[in-house]
């Protein structure tokens, strides 16, 4: 839930700039002041909105425009909510529209990425369904501070959707945040009553008496001053420092205008209301809830600016404070016009049955959801074992298949071995063969001539041969020769 603080403390956003600059003239001699304690409250500037940093940015990108910042302190608060500023944006520099372009581009994919996480949450990441189209036309809804049909540029459409979206959520929180309250208070009740339900009937007992003597502790404290009151600002004052009877409205504003710009901002004015606080609530004691405490807070800050704050700006300017103080009930506040939580009724009986059989039927839902996925969860388990299973089986098929492939190369070697030795084996009859073969083909050569060639294509052989016939007769082979050679030379030789 936003804080009061942090939530209003940039009120004056609803005109697009931080409370200094939006506001009228600083005084000259409080302006360096301000200036410091602007920038030591720079990082706590937040007003709870969940495009606060978007706005921030563009706040600070509008200011850097001198021109534009001087119109802006110039305009008047209605105009700018109506969106009259927003024509101004097409005087701005070049670089400053260049800067918004790129802020825009950046929030709006935030806003994709937060919407698919949104859809992821509610789909259960189980892809797009029917309410999808639904979903995204309710991130316009949701996120209308951007104009989503120009994605890329930020033109004057945008200054004026992020002024309505400011306003409206400004003026619609201290609506919000009493429904939350009431629900708050409603979830209280229902555990108290939850946990008795649980307990014997004497524990029941000791426990409703605990609780009646805690609200009774609750209750004993000094009577709470009027909000805005005289009264009530005179303790402050005295706190402060000074006499009660010396109280001077024009001091105490200027005292309590923290940045010194003219105004009590609603920060500026719940701080008021802290010594009042005090008296009924202390964060040591268990009898005491702080979440009440801040919801006073709030309650008085709304009251006193229904009585104060009569341009309805969420702020109090000194005139309107010193107008106040003149009037009949600053002394004497009416009756029962403002309301302390612990005389209030939060709800009745009837509003919290309804709102139990909510939570019955909120129950009954989670408890269906739950459910459905530990269902999905068990068939997310089976699938994962199906697909661990398939993969099993594919590295067993691939092992198989590598050791076929391993198995089929071994046996190729040994065969390709065993027809190399054959070979070997019947190359040696072969070969001689092959020798046996030789001088008959020799034979057959030299009776075609040689290369296997036709005798007539060597005549000069031819004739050679022709002459040693007539000389020598037949010839005769050269072993044979060789051999009368020898027995007619012994036969030539005298015996021994």
């Amino acid at each position: 839930m936003w804080t009061v603080r942090r939530c209003l403390l940039l009120a004056a956003l609803v005109v697009l700039v931080s409370h200094d600059a939006m506001l009228a003239p600083v005084d000259p001699k409080k302006q360096k002041a301000a200036e410091n304690e602007a920038e030591k409250q720079e990082e706590s500037t937040d007003t709870g909105l969940h495009y606060d940093s978007y706005l921030q940015e563009v706040v600070k990108a509008l200011e850097t425009d001198p021109e534009f910042k001087k119109k802006l302190q110039e305009a008047d608060i209605e105009d700018i909510k109506s969106g009259k500023l927003s024509a101004e944006l097409n005087l701005v520099a070049h670089n400053v529209r260049t800067q918004l372009d790129e802020l825009k581009r950046t929030e709006i994919s935030r806003l994709r990425k937060l919407q698919r996480v949104r859809m992821d949450m509610q789909n259960g990441r189980n892809g797009m369904h029917q309410g999808d189209l639904r979903d995204v036309k309710k991130m316009f809804q949701d996120f209308n501070h951007v104009d989503h049909s120009n994605p890329k540029s930020f033109e004057e459409e945008d200054l004026n959707k992020l002024i309505q979206a400011v306003v409206e959520d400004l003026e619609n929180y201290d609506q919000k945040r009493h429904l939350e309250f009431k629900r708050y208070e409603m979830v209280k009740e229902h555990q108290r009553r939850e946990k008795l339900n649980q307990l014997n009937e004497e524990e029941r007992k000791k426990e409703q008496e605990r609780f009646e003597e805690m609200q009774r502790k609750h209750k004993d404290h000094p009577k709470m001053n009027h909000p805005g009151s005289k009264d009530q600002l005179e303790e402050v004052w005295e706190a402060d420092g000074f006499q009660r009877e010396e109280f001077n409205p024009r001091t105490f504003f200027d005292m309590h205008d923290q940045d010194g710009n003219g105004y009590l901002d609603p920060m500026e004015l719940e701080a008021l209301f802290q010594k009042e606080l005090d008296k009924v609530y202390d964060e040591r004691a268990e009898e005491d809830d702080l979440r009440e405490m801040e919801e006073e807070r709030a309650r008085m800050r709304e009251h006193v600016l229904r009585e104060v704050d009569t341009n309805k700006d969420s702020m109090v300017s000194l005139t309107e404070f010193v107008d106040a103080t003149k009037r009949k009930d600053f002394d004497q506040p009416e009756e029962n016009s403002f309301e302390p939580l612990d005389d209030t009724d939060f709800f009745s009986e009837q509003e919290l049955e309804e709102f139990e059989q909510q939570l019955a039927k909120e129950a009954a839902e989670l408890r269906q959801k739950e459910v459905e996925l530990a269902r999905q969860r068990v068939e997310h388990q089976q699938k994962r074992q199906q697909l661990q299973q398939v993969k099993i089986k594919q590295k067993q098929v691939v092992q198989m298949n590598q050791e076929q492939e391993r198995q089929a190369a071994a046996q190729g070697e040994d065969t390709l071995k065993f027809e190399t030795n054959q070979e070997s084996v019947q190359a040696a009859p072969g070969q001689e063969a092959i020798q046996e073969a030789q001088p008959a083909e020799t034979a057959e050569h030299a009776g075609q001539g040689d290369g296997g060639k036709p005798a007539e294509m060597h005549e000069p052989v031819a004739a050679v041969a022709g002459e040693a016939v007539a000389v020598g007769g037949n010839l005769q082979p050269e072993g044979q020769a060789g051999e009368e050679q020898a027995q007619h030379q012994e036969a030539q030789q005298p015996s021994a």
